[in-house]
């Protein structure tokens, strides 16, 4: 067993312990990373990334399909079909080729990756073994960076068998498309998935438990997604929650009990459970290492450097909680590499954005109206219509009833949140986070030029209409 010691050791090479890999090897300090399975954590391996080339093909396969009308004067001939084994190999090619990108990078700046599972100890020392069990390293390390990130929640009257009961991880490595699946959970992650698969000719029964999907949201932002859900048929059913499954030759029979209080049951070919996930506490020595929890008991308590109790040992991303978001989890990550290196840094940050790839795409950066109204401000709202913006009508992006909408206080004119929804809305988010990163105040973004005809000229508009003075629309 080989004997390893080192300045900083990162346990989970996901979006937060790669990144705090990378940024403590650049920072001269001798860097260990170990990870159990392949680098880029679920993010890359199977969540964020995999998901989008999901989403991504289920558009094109939509577009196709549109095409053969004779839509826009392009015309496909014959059937639009899918080769999910194909695509799913797309997909994988993907995903390795951003795992390979992540171990060149580790490499490159000088961390050292060990493939195997972390065990502590005690606070500053873990043993490694490899996939057989064999221990392959020990080692004692300064400082301890936690990264283990978090799992899909399983229902314990429901588990997993990823053939009829299955993840999001099960969702996203699909051999073929059944005729009919039901999606526990109305979250971002089931809509995500049941958005894609609907594209792609499935039917779509979602079960939730709360009186509304995406109930993170407040209800103008969602009512473009909701609009869409009843439009291509999805049967959404609010205030029901699910008790069981039974699964036979004919597929899943799987019941639930409605707003009423009835039991209730239908057939489906498979089952997608998406209530939630869950940090990584469990089975890698946490109890060893006198690391205290929240008070929910669910997660790593930390302050804001993401320090523990216990001294030199820090944890970062899904491990300290909500957001479970790999962008909080990055930005953690080279923060504490900085800190442990002598650098003054507090995680601070003005907004985090929340960005959900359904059809339509939702951004939501900062405060909600009515979360401003509820912290006590007295606010002024502007909101633009992407039909009135010439780069969304030349993108079909208007077809979604989608918007910008700014939050921003009365007095000083402050912004204090800004939301979007619509087709490729998620790629003006960096615009919405900077305003409110530096401060920006109403006339700061109306000053600003810009480019015609481009999606980002939605945000200047909402501004304008908040100023009160909009130019294209009334």
């Amino acid at each position: 067993m080989e004997q390893i010691s080192c300045q900083v050791l990162v346990v989970g090479a996901g979006p937060g312990g790669y990144v705090a890999a990378i940024r403590a090897a650049q920072l001269g300090l001798d860097t260990i990373i170990v990870e159990g399975d392949k680098a880029g954590g679920t993010c890359l391996i199977r969540g964020c990334i995999p998901s989008k080339a999901i989403i991504h093909a289920a558009e094109k396969f939509e577009s196709l399909k549109e095409h053969q009308s004779g839509h826009m004067g392009l015309k496909v001939d014959g059937d639009v079909s899918i080769d999910m084994p194909a695509l799913v190999d797309w997909k994988d090619k993907i995903v390795d080729k951003l795992n390979k990108g992540v171990e060149a990078l580790l490499k490159a700046n000088g961390a050292r990756l060990v493939s195997g599972w972390a065990t502590f100890l005690d606070g500053k020392s873990c043993n490694v073994t490899d996939s057989d069990g064999n221990k392959i390293a020990h080692i004692t390390t300064e400082n301890v960076i936690l990264a283990t990130g978090s799992k899909p929640i399983e229902l314990p009257f429901m588990p997993y068998d990823e053939e009829n009961i299955i993840s999001s991880t099960g969702a996203l490595d699909l051999k073929e498309l059944p005729e009919k699946i039901a999606v526990i959970g109305g979250g971002y992650i089931g809509l995500e998935i049941g958005c894609a698969l609907r594209k792609l000719g499935v039917e779509i029964t979602v079960i939730e438990g709360l009186d509304t999907v995406v109930s993170f949201f407040d209800a103008e932002i969602r009512r473009p997604l909701e609009r869409w859900l009843k439009k291509n048929k999805v049967t959404v059913h609010t205030n029901c929650l699910a008790q069981g499954a039974e699964i036979s030759d004919s597929g899943v029979e799987l019941s639930w009990k409605n707003k009423d209080g009835d039991l209730v049951s239908e057939t489906f070919d498979k089952v997608l459970v998406t209530v939630g996930r869950k940090a990584n506490t469990t089975g890698w020595g946490l109890e060893e290492m006198g690391v205290k929890m929240d008070e929910s008991g669910r997660f790593v308590a930390v302050d804001s450097q993401c320090k523990t109790n216990m001294r030199g040992i820090y944890a970062i991303g899904d491990l300290n909680g909500e957001p479970l978001l790999a962008h909080k989890a990055s930005a953690q990550g080279e923060m504490v590499a900085e800190i442990i290196a002598g650098k003054k840094r507090a995680f601070e940050p003005v907004a985090i954005p929340a960005i959900v790839f359904t059809e339509p795409e939702i951004v939501s950066v900062g405060m909600s109206p009515d979360e401003a109204t509820d912290a006590g401000e007295d606010i002024v709202v502007g909101k633009f219509p992407l039909a009135a913006n010439g780069r969304a009508l030349t993108l079909e992006a208007e077809k979604t009833g989608g918007f910008v909408r700014v939050v921003a206080r009365e007095s000083d004119h402050l912004i204090l949140g800004v939301q979007a929804v619509g087709s490729h809305v998620a790629e003006l988010s960096g615009a919405f986070v900077v305003a409110l990163e530096m401060g920006a105040v109403l006339e700061d973004i109306a000053g600003t030029i810009q480019a015609h005809p481009t999606m980002s000229e939605a945000f200047h508009e909402g501004v304008l209409k908040t100023l009160g003075h909009a130019i294209h629309t009334m």
